[in-house]
């Protein structure tokens, strides 16, 4: 699974683990989130993370960022573990670490001016910047997002949705990150923004060479947006192969279902789809074993037992 190119970014066998609790004195239980997932991410690249709600998306895109670290496993980013590193160090590297979450409004301090907000970073990372400096620099930032710099001392409640989420995502960039997590950045957004906040995401890319693990529920968007494509499923990675690779010739039976649930734009064939699949119960899949090369690039797991679709 080794990406082409030093990977910035490089997690092996993570799994994250929950303790369930005991009742009545019964034996207590673990919840296994994530199990055994491996990816690369190298310099410039999108990694696309899918699969259905409750599969362990979020959960690996928190452990990645170490905001909650995994139960096992390793992620290194530069080729330096992020579990060796003390306090300090960690607070230097979590510069070049980012997270744009999914709730703008959540993410951002309602009693806080957004100037304010997206400056905060220069205020605990670079303590050594005057004043000018930071307003300076937040003005900057709020053009490169697209968005009028005398915004800045407006408050949240002020800005659409679409626009607070270009603020977290100024905030993200504003130590020039090497890599950002975005957790479904555009799942709270109308339609109609949706594009514009990948279309900026795209961009920043370009100008900035960042790296994004780009969490979604959004397909069509993954297809557009990243280079590569992981399939999640009940916590394992069924599938990683280059974008149009796996839209194109999906191997694993999840991984041909999750694309055969996406919407057609077209209403005849929406109901000539819809008709197929109502006459064709779904099979169970089998639980995924190891992920096997099949083409170049392209990894599926191999089934470990039940039947396949």
């Amino acid at each position: 699974m080794q990406a082409p190119g030093y990977p910035i970014v490089s997690v092996r066998n993570l799994s994250k683990h929950y303790p369930l609790r005991s009742w009545w004195g019964g034996k207590a239980s673990v919840f296994r989130a994530v199990e055994d997932v491996s990816f690369d991410i190298r310099p410039g690249e999108t990694l696309g993370l899918v699969g259905e709600s409750g599969s362990g998306k979020s959960t690996i895109g928190r452990a990645v960022t170490m905001l909650n670290p995994p139960t096992a496993g390793t992620v290194a980013f530069e080729g330096v573990d992020l579990a060796t590193l003390s306090a300090p160090a960690m607070r230097r590297t979590r510069a070049r670490i980012q997270t744009v979450f999914q709730d703008p409004y959540a993410a951002l301090n309602p009693r806080m001016s957004v100037g304010n907000y997206v400056a905060e970073a220069f205020k605990l990372h670079r303590p050594g910047m005057r004043g000018l400096e930071r307003r300076e620099a937040v003005a900057g930032l709020f053009e490169r997002v697209g968005l009028e710099p005398r915004f800045a001392g407006r408050f949240p409640h002020q800005f659409s949705g679409g626009q607070r989420q270009r603020i977290c995502i100024a905030r993200a960039i504003a130590l020039r990150p090497s890599f950002i997590v975005a957790d479904e950045p555009i799942a709270a957004l109308d339609v109609s923004i949706q594009a514009q906040v990948v279309n900026l995401l795209q961009h920043l890319q370009d100008e900035l060479g960042l790296s994004y693990l780009f969490i979604s529920h959004d397909l069509r968007m993954v297809r557009h947006l990243c280079h590569r494509v992981a399939v999640l499923w009940r916590g394992r990675i069924v599938e990683l192969a280059p974008s149009d690779l796996l839209y194109e010739n999906p191997r694993h039976p999840y991984t041909r279902r999750l694309l055969g649930a996406v919407p057609v734009p077209n209403p005849a064939a929406e109901r000539a789809r819809l008709a197929a699949a109502n006459a064709s119960p779904a099979a169970p899949i089998a639980e995924g074993g190891d992920l096997v090369e099949v083409a170049p690039g392209h990894f599926v797991a191999e089934p470990t037992g039940g039947a396949a679709a």
